[in-house]
Order: structure tokens, then sequence, then C-alpha cells
């Protein structure tokens, strides 16, 4: 449920050396779905970061057309499908969120799991949280759900992405901890793992400048 914003200071730090696309998953309800579209809008090869659902597709683009992503970098993501309970939990929201409105759902049960403790208060970075994901709505966030909610595992995927990685998260990112981003690291044959203190799930708002100095560090690793 978040839009480019949640990339301005990447962007802003990278744009005059890169040519950058900031890809839209808003318009399917499968990752399979939103992996091609993406793929049918981007060049033939490029370097491809993906942030929470974002890397999710982005894995799904690899394990599509892994010849055409030259590097990966994955940011507060997962690699493995829903568990049943994580499903059930999806299914419940979405109904609530159908009952209820999409704003007292997203306050309540997503919004407070994003940001490290530090930044909770942060009323700047709570009001963008909620003004993407009401500008978004109530159709995105149900498609988005279901394409979650049946999301396919990638371990094979990552154990065959033999070009350079990056598997970034926050120390406090509770929706995709630490421990995940470990996993992803030792799969992926090339990789560099960074965990940012006094970030959460939303890393490349909280702490931009760890992120950036991440991101173009990976883009300057050579290519085999």
């Amino acid at each position: 449920m978040c839009d480019e914003r949640l990339f301005a200071p990447q962007m802003a730090a990278l744009e005059g050396e890169y040519d950058i696309v900031v890809g839209d998953i808003s318009d399917a309800d499968t990752i399979g779905a939103l992996a091609d579209v993406l793929l049918g809008r981007l060049p033939e090869r490029f370097n491809l970061a993906g942030l929470s659902m974002g890397g999710i597709v982005a894995q799904e683009m690899v394990r599509r057309a892994p010849g055409r992503v030259m590097r990966l970098a994955l940011l507060d993501t997962s690699f493995g499908p829903d568990s049943d309970r994580r499903r059930a939990i999806r299914d419940d929201q979405i109904a609530r969120v159908r009952a209820e409105g999409l704003e007292a759902v997203f306050i309540a049960e997503m919004k407070p799991h994003y940001l490290a403790a530090a930044n909770a208060g942060d009323t700047r970075l709570n009001a963008l949280f909620l003004d993407m994901a009401m500008a978004l709505g109530t159709d995105v966030f149900i498609r988005q759900s279901k394409a979650l909610r049946d999301r396919p595992d990638q371990t094979e995927t990552l154990r065959g992405f033999a070009g350079p990685a990056l598997v970034l998260c926050g120390v406090e990112d509770r929706m995709c901890p630490p421990k995940i981003h470990e996993q992803m690291a030792r799969l992926l044959p090339d990789a560099d793992l960074t965990v940012i203190e006094g970030a959460g799930h939303i890393s490349t708002l909280e702490a931009p400048g760890a992120v950036n100095a991440a991101l173009a560090a990976w883009l300057a690793r050579p290519l085999a």
C-alpha cells in the first residue's frame, strides 16, 4: 500500500546516474501477473530492487526472466509463502476492510508495524503511510492481499540467481525480521547482507542515508 514516494530519497540520490523506473504493483491479484506486467514495461536488461511486497514481486520476475536481471536488491522482504495462520489473517483483513473501510484497518493493523521504536511517533512518516494507502484505496488493498496470500516459495529462485545481490533490512523490522534476510543471503550465491540500526520495515524512509549508500555500493559491483 505504498507508491513511488516510498523511494523518494533513493530517486533523489541516484537519478543523476541511473534511469529509474518505479514499478506499479497495484493492478493484479497474483504475484505472477504483477511480475509479467513489469517485465513487459522494462528494458531487456536492468537492475532490480524491491522492498516488502516489491521484493516478493522482484523475486518472481527473476524466476520468470533470470537472464534479464543484472543485479538484485531485496529490502525488508521475504522469500517463503504465507503460513496458514497468515493466510487466515489476510482473509480476515479483506473481510474487515469491506465491512469497516480501509482506513480503520490500516491504522489498527498495518501502520503500527512499519516503524522502528524511535520513529513510531514521527507524524510526517505516519501521515505519509496513511496518505499512500488511502490514495491506492480498498480495491488495491484487496488485490495486494490476495497476491501476497497466494504467493509461491522462491527458495530455488534465490539459489539460482548468480548476479550481485544486496539483502537489506532494518534491525527492528517486525514484519520481515533480520533472520529471514540472513536466510536469503545464505541462499543467494553472491549476496551482501546489510542490517540497519534504527530502522524498521520501511528502511528507505527511516534510514535513507544508509540505504542510499548500500544501493550505491550494490550498483557499483562488477558483473561476472
